[in-house]
């Protein structure tokens, strides 16, 4: 099966999940996490449909959004002061803003690119040590802090759930969206209204993370790889 069939068998089971749960799929935006792949497989993914790319390493996001500049790119991984100026300068978007310290290297590398950089908190609502992310209870402290920056844009949320457990998921997917609403009635105008993105869900889990109110799914595997079973469901 080719990444075309792959990607219109996600969006069908994406509008599927959306009905079923009272949602219109255009309210959720399916980001190929590309991170594994070279040029060919994501020149085939643009000519099946697909914009929004996902690179968790700057060299690799520098090279494919310079070779494909035409297209979303979206900076998933972990962040390195050292290169925040090399992601700003791709990223549309970054999923993964946690530390305090590098908000102010953000600012700075935005004024340098000429714009504002929109980025996400990632909250590690599963408590689990093996992952990065603000503890649930530091998420407003931190959305304060971004507002003392006008270079650097808060959208919303990101999380990732434990895997192998799919009722863990959805109970982490679940906690996100509640955080989110919570931090979203501080805000005011523009800041609330522009704070409405919950990245969460991957190959396994994007079907739960979908009903918990999602607005972008990250899947790699289930587009890219041949040997990923779609739905390895019990």
């Amino acid at each position: 099966m080719g990444f075309q069939e792959r990607y219109d068998r996600v969006l069908a089971e994406l509008a599927a999940c959306c009905a079923q749960a009272g949602r219109d799929p255009r309210e959720v935006r399916v980001v190929a996490v590309s991170k594994t792949v070279g040029a060919d497989a994501i020149f085939r993914a643009i000519e099946a449909g697909a914009h929004d790319f996902g690179e968790n390493r700057p060299d690799s996001l520098l090279e494919k959004a310079a070779r494909f500049p035409e297209q979303t790119w979206h900076f998933i991984g972990n962040i390195q002061s050292r290169r925040i100026p090399d992601i700003v300068r791709c990223s549309t978007l970054v999923h993964s803003l946690f530390q305090e310290r590098h908000v102010a290297k953000l600012e700075a590398a935005a004024v340098c690119a000429g714009k504002v950089q929109d980025v996400l908190l990632e909250v590690n609502v599963s408590g689990e040590a093996s992952k990065g992310g603000l503890a649930p209870e530091d998420a407003p402290a931190m959305l304060a802090h971004c507002a003392a920056f006008p270079h650097v844009r808060v959208r919303g949320l990101m999380t990732m759930a434990p895997q192998g457990d799919r009722a863990a998921a959805r109970e982490c997917f679940e906690g996100l969206a509640r955080l989110h609403d919570e931090l979203r009635v501080r805000l005011d105008g523009e800041r609330a209204a522009q704070f409405n993105e919950l990245s969460m869900g991957m190959s396994e889990d994007w079907r739960e993370a979908v009903s918990a109110g999602a607005t972008i799914v990250r899947i790699g595997r289930a587009l890219f790889d041949d040997a990923f079973d779609e739905d390895p469901r019990p």
